[in-house]
């Protein structure tokens, strides 16, 4: 089987499971972007799946995303910045990234915007919630209670646009039960910002659950290009 067969096996097989899932929560396919997290995976690969009609690539790292980004700009893809940034990596991030879906505190939010302006084009932004408990170790997001500044924050940023939420389940926890706990926050949310209605949830092994609670977009990597590469 060709790499092109392999990809497009997992690629049939991931939108099969959106579709039943949506199915099963009442909901439209439509309603669910796929996003292809392409991390360690080669451009070679990239263009695969630009050629079976994805649109939406995610990376987790600035220098590969970057580099990779450059390397497939002729294929008009949206990029999703979707690891951890850091503040000194961030306005390099808004130069490539359409969406950075990673924005945990507010010292992202200006060199964002400053990288952004000098790109010249809006970056759509989704702050990442975390779902661990209170001083969970390896906690990752920001607190619920402290999205409201950080979203006033975003939406006052000249070159960026408050899309929305994302999230990760905790590991060891039911992936159910994470999710609701998000949708409930997210319901919070929308009375305040109710045109950031994207909600980023769901990975290779729990889309089904976060489509049940209203995700928007799901991030899958392993489920549709195989075993990720060991890092070189």
């Amino acid at each position: 089987m060709s790499r092109a067969d392999e990809v497009r096996t997992g690629l049939e097989q991931v939108r099969r499971r959106i579709a039943a899932a949506c199915t099963a929560a009442g909901r439209d396919p439509d309603e669910v972007s796929l996003v292809v997290v392409t991390k360690f995976f080669p451009a070679a690969d990239v263009r695969i799946l630009a050629d079976l009609g994805v649109t939406d690539v995610g990376e987790n790292r600035h220098q590969e995303a970057e580099a990779k980004a450059a390397e497939c700009a002729d294929l008009g893809l949206v990029w999703h910045f979707i690891g951890g940034l850091q503040s000194n990596k961030a306005a390099a991030v808004a130069r490539y990234a359409h969406v950075v879906e990673s924005v945990d505190r507010p010292k992202l939010v200006g060199p964002l915007s400053r990288g952004a302006t000098e790109a010249g084009h809006e970056v759509e932004v989704l702050l990442q919630v975390s779902l661990d408990p209170p001083g969970a170790v390896n906690r990752s997001g920001a607190a619920p209670d402290s999205l409201a500044d950080l979203a006033d924050a975003v939406a006052a940023a000249d070159g960026l646009r408050l899309r929305g939420l994302m999230a990760v389940a905790p590991l060891g926890e039911d992936p159910a039960t994470a999710f609701a706990r998000l949708a409930r926050v997210r319901s919070e949310f929308l009375q305040v910002h109710p045109e950031a209605t994207a909600l980023s949830a769901g990975m290779s092994g729990d889309l089904e659950h976060a489509i049940a609670h209203g995700a928007t977009h799901v991030r899958v990597g392993s489920a549709v290009l195989g075993p990720r590469p060991a890092v070189k």
